[in-house]
């Protein structure tokens, strides 16, 4: 018998998911610790991290579980949740998800771990799905040119409305909503109005125009089609009337009605916004959901978010990119048209392959069915006595119960189905493509009505359709062949591989973008989310039957609220940018509550990511820039002078930290109390928070509110552009101005400023990833996590510095989780651009790092924890090997003209043809230790984005382009 014996708690207990998480272990950890010159994590931290923020207590977090215990833990919490058949509506509906685009789409890592397609070279396949979704809003919607997506129906209208007023001919006036829209876009719409000065005017459109809004003036209109009530109204004679009076109109459409339904375009909209969601996206308690929006061609330039447009490559092949970047907020900050700087792409294209799987007959045979259901569901109402409101309707039916809603309701819930109370006398029923026959029983006996008496097919065939004949469709739709080509499985199965193949995700390599913090999103994080206990469920559901979803989102509120040391915490806005905007009008709230309205000025480093000064103008605050000092933290000096001359105007400060150049500066909690010493509020930027996580904690450092990027942090993927989650922690003082909610009380503070999203709590659906991270890791696994995300870029740093210099360090010449490498001079004695380095990135097989931002000619390198130390080693080897190709360029060894830099991305095609270089096939492609076997071969050369702004396409081009 053996005298070894390992207890059993030991072996239960397994290997920590941590060891899972961090990709060097602990020998790596002593290696790399060496190369940095410290002995141990702690003593790391001690060096890098000032002690005047440092926290000494242990997070106050349950401890780690195991994955199979955490995953038991959410089986658990989702089966407190009651998913019944939704018939509420309201912009959010029952579909079915193609299994093919299911598994190989949503829970696919190739797509989903992804990242912005800002290197278009790596990211073909994306964008073409994205020119994909592009073209299908643009063919529904009747309108020229679609943006690759916005982040929900709500918001969507909020930048439509935006818009309006910035390219319109009437620039007073109101913005005049007619009074079916949907509730929610009707809130986010006052929440985003008021702090800019623009006045809403809701009032019943189906009449025309009311003259009372005409004499004020009208700079904008919106229209919902078909109403928030089901109704369908021919919508022609009020746009013509509101073009009269100058304004601009908006439109937001149902994608699956516009199968069968004459375009906005085609009405005379300018603008059609809406959601995709319908289009085989689950519901997920609210998001999240690719919101779109189209516009007429003259409106193209001034299209807020992202734009995919067709452009060619070095070699004249077609080629896509975004288009029109000049609009984005890191280059026209205060004066962008928007602080949108995301989208929802993952979410776009699983609609856009929706289309393609279903084809435009397919679409429109699941809206005639759901149609037909609704038909019928009213057909029946009538013939048991009951009123329904609209002859023309689309999936929605509204009747007239005096008295008897709540009953109604209560009854349907019985058997099964969630119908919306609309007032004490109406009830509303939306059917979609999971509508059957049980479903109209079940709502006809909640009316009173015997369904047994009720012959379905008797009644199908004495029921015409409730559609108005003069807005039937007539046009074609969808005619590219990529909505013709894809309708087996096989075929959608090898489209979807062929797109992925061409582009670079997580699965293939580490991806060191700074300030983005691409680190492990992990299967079992990623495993709940197509649960049908949480995809299943409606945003408005009642809170009782969404008891599981509820508590993980109050315990997870809770946890963030402990990482970060504030008081309160909302996960409500489903952007980055949204944090921003919510965060600041909480401030602003706080100081109009306080007699302070003339509280206005927002103060922002010059290095500060570019959103926060767009967010600060939507704010309705004043942007007054603080500079940089050399070392890349505020300058101090310049900092008070703005503080004593804007006086009793100061509102806040928002300032990223560490700041935006990797940098923990060390005066930060002077910073603080000198804008608290002048009665203003500090935002800290949560950006960089994987560098903070279990070592400080801005609620205790001095900050009043910071929004958290849990599309970084922790751990939701990045979705190759989208999905984000970018919730807010606010000290108590705070807490009574976060968003609320008109539909779910429970989402906020009755004094809360308003929904900034469509939903009561945003992307609820992605939520389970970050509560399973946090259980997995505990708290002292995230401060481990934060640890060795420091230790990695001290060891990058170490490593090229012989090689490159590294912009900023602070205290003991050490950079937080990311560093800057400084290309700037080789680019002055060598000819060779940050451009050329980074797309000779993709010949070594490696997606670039951050170019160019915070400073030009620059890269900023995050390689966060997950990456183990072999691949740490080959990024900074590759980056050494180019370092040595820069030198042969600079002796004259290779010209400045035809060099591998030059001329990167090299592709699998060039090989095939003569070659002309003054360098090998072998350099050209397999450079340094680049094995033939395990080959990234970019799907196109250097993309000429110049070219595609010039020529700007933005749908799929006509055959006959790919022909040639």
């Amino acid at each position: 018998m053996t005298s070894h014996r390992t207890p059993l708690s030991a072996l239960e207990r397994g290997a920590p998911f941590e060891s899972r998480h961090i990709g060097p272990d602990a020998a790596d950890q002593a290696k790399m610790l060496a190369q940095v010159g410290y002995g141990s994590l702690d003593e790391l931290t001690q060096a890098a991290v000032p002690e005047v923020i440092r926290s000494t207590e242990l997070l106050r977090l349950p401890e780690a579980r195991s994955e199979a215990d955490v995953l038991a833990e959410l089986r658990s919490l989702a089966s407190r949740n009651q998913v019944l058949q939704s018939m509420i509506g309201l912009g959010y509906y029952g579909t079915f998800t193609p299994p093919v685009i299911l598994r190989n789409v949503m829970e696919s890592p190739a797509w989903y771990t992804a990242y912005t397609p800002y290197q278009p070279e790596i990211s073909q396949g994306r964008l073409e799905a994205l020119l994909n979704f592009q073209t299908v809003i643009a063919d529904l919607t009747g309108l020229p040119t679609s943006g690759a997506s916005l982040l929900d129906e709500s918001t969507a209208a909020a930048e439509a409305m935006a818009l309006s007023r910035r390219v319109g001919k009437v620039k007073e006036g109101v913005f005049l909503v007619d009074a079916d829209c949907l509730p929610q876009t009707v809130a986010v719409l006052r929440t985003r109005a008021e702090p800019t000065g623009v006045e809403i005017v809701v009032a019943d459109l189906s009449g025309g125009i009311p003259e009372e809004a005409a004499e004020r003036g009208v700079f904008g209109v919106l229209l919902q089609y078909p109403g928030a009530s089901g109704a369908v109204r021919d919508q022609r004679a009020v746009i013509e009337r509101a073009h009269e009076l100058g304004a601009v109109v908006t439109v937001a459409a149902d994608l699956l009605a516009l199968t069968l339904l004459t375009s906005p375009g085609d009405l005379g909209a300018d603008i059609a916004v809406g959601s995709s969601q319908r289009f085989g996206v689950p519901m997920g308690f609210g998001g999240p959901h690719a919101g779109y929006m189209a516009v007429r061609e003259k409106f193209a330039r001034s299209l807020p978010g992202r734009l995919v447009g067709v452009s060619k490559d070095a070699d004249g092949d077609q080629a896509y990119r975004l288009a029109l970047q000049t609009r984005e907020q890191h280059i026209r900050r205060e004066k962008a048209t928007s602080n949108i700087c995301t989208a929802q792409v993952l979410l776009a294209v699983m609609a856009g392959m929706y289309a393609a799987y279903h084809g435009p007959d397919g679409l429109a045979a699941i809206a005639r069915r759901t149609h037909r259901y609704a038909a019928l569901l009213a057909a029946g109402l009538r013939a048991g006595g009951v009123e329904t409101l609209h002859g023309a309707f689309f999936d929605t039916v509204t009747a007239r119960v005096p008295g008897r809603a709540d009953e109604v309701v209560a009854l349907a819930r019985q058997d099964g189905v969630n119908l919306r109370r609309v007032d004490a006398d109406h009830v509303g029923m939306a059917c979609d493509e999971t509508t059957g026959r049980e479903h109209l029983a079940a709502v006809w006996k909640a009316f009173g009505i015997d369904a047994g008496a009720v012959d379905v097919d008797e009644l199908d065939a004495a029921t015409g359709d409730a559609l108005p004949d003069e807005l039937l469709r007539t046009d074609d739709y969808l005619t590219h062949p990529v909505f013709h080509e894809h309708r087996s499985e096989t075929a959608m199965l090898r489209y979807l591989r062929r797109l992925s193949d061409r582009d670079y995700a997580l699965d293939r390599g580490m991806i060191p973008l700074g300030s983005c913090t691409m680190k492990l999103n992990a299967t079992t994080e990623m495993e709940p989310v197509t649960w049908p206990e949480f995809g299943g469920l409606h945003p408005f559901a009642p809170a009782e039957q969404a008891e599981g979803y509820l508590t993980l989102i109050h315990e997870l509120e809770d946890r963030l609220a402990e990482v970060t040391g504030y008081d309160k915490v909302s996960l409500q806005p489903n952007a980055g940018s949204q944090g921003e905007l919510a965060g600041l009008l909480a401030v602003r709230a706080y100081h109009r509550a306080n007699g302070d309205a003339q509280r206005n000025v927002c103060l922002i480093p010059s290095s500060a990511h570019g959103t926060n000064a767009a967010s600060a103008v939507m704010a309705g605050m004043k942007v007054v820039v603080v500079k940089t000092s050399d070392n890349g933290d505020v300058d101090v000096d310049d900092l008070h002078a703005k503080i004593a001359k804007h006086g009793d105007e100061l509102a806040v400060l928002m300032v990223t930290y560490p700041s935006t150049h990797g940098v923990f500066e060390e005066h930060i909690t002077d910073i603080c109390a000198a804008v608290h010493d002048a009665g203003g509020q500090v935002y800290v930027d949560g950006a960089n928070l994987n560098a903070l996580l279990g070592l400080a904690k801005p609620g205790r450092f001095g900050a009043d509110v910071s929004h958290l990027n849990l599309h970084k942090t922790f751990c939701i993927p990045h979705g190759g552009g989208g999905p984000g989650v970018g919730p807010i922690g606010v000290r108590a003082h705070l807490a009574p101005y976060l968003p609320n909610h008109p539909l779910q009380p429970a989402a906020g503070p009755e004094t809360g400023i308003g929904p900034v999203s469509g939903a009561p709590w945003g992307s609820a659906g992605i939520l389970p990833i970050s509560w399973a991270y946090v259980r997995l890791m505990g708290g002292e696994g995230l401060r481990k996590a934060t640890q060795v995300a420091v230790l990695s870029a001290n060891y990058i740093a170490k490593r090229l510095e012989p090689h490159y210099p590294v912009l900023y360090a602070g205290p003991n010449g050490l950079v937080a989780h990311e560093c800057i490498i400084d290309v700037r001079q080789l680019t002055k004695q060598t000819g060779v651009s940050i451009d050329d380095v980074a797309k000779r990135l993709i010949d070594y097989g490696f997606h670039a790092p951050t170019m160019s931002f915070p400073v030009a000619g620059t890269l900023m390198t995050e390689p966060t924890e997950s990456e183990d130390l072999a691949e740490l080693d080959r990024f900074c080897e590759t980056m050494i090997a180019i370092r040595a190709e820069i030198d042969k360029v600079g002796s004259g060894e290779w010209s400045a003209e035809d060099n591998p830099l030059a001329n990167a991305p090299h592709t699998a095609a060039m090989l095939g043809r003569e070659w002309e270089h003054a360098y090998s096939r072998e350099e050209a492609v397999f450079p340094g230790s680049v094995h033939a076997a395990d080959k990234y071969w970019p799907p196109v050369r250097r993309i000429d984005g110049a070219y595609g702004d010039r020529n700007l396409v933005c749908s799929c081009p006509p055959v006959a382009e790919y022909d040639e």
